[in-house]
């Protein structure tokens, strides 16, 4: 992946060349440094994680958060890593109310 130099978006490859497509600034690609790159392809995806079958005694420590569902402000949590290991955890709530699940990632 390149960025451009002069506005700092994302280039796309067009032949020999990396173009970027908000200021059609171009520059010669490097056959050698593009081998080098690393890529996700190939790499494992991850596993999908259930929590449907957990029991509330054992969910764990919970923290102040709000459910979407009912705006209750507390919920059970649990941290995974779910996705490659340089990638942040994926937390993981139950509220303590209405039992609503979701999962916040960082970004």
């Amino acid at each position: 992946m390149e960025f451009c130099d002069d506005c700092g978006s994302m280039m796309k490859t067009d032949g020999d060349y990396w173009v970027c497509g908000s200021c059609g600034a171009e520059k010669p690609r490097d056959e050698a440094a593009e081998k080098q790159a690393v890529t996700t392809q190939g790499q494992e995806e991850s596993e999908v994680v259930d929590t449907s079958e957990v029991s509330a005694e054992e969910m764990g420590p919970t923290t102040e958060t709000r459910c979407p569902e009912c705006g209750n402000d507390r919920a059970f949590y649990e941290m995974k890593q779910i996705r490659a290991a340089d990638e942040s955890e994926t937390r993981f709530f139950t509220c303590t109310e209405c039992e609503h699940k979701w999962r916040e990632d960082d970004h």
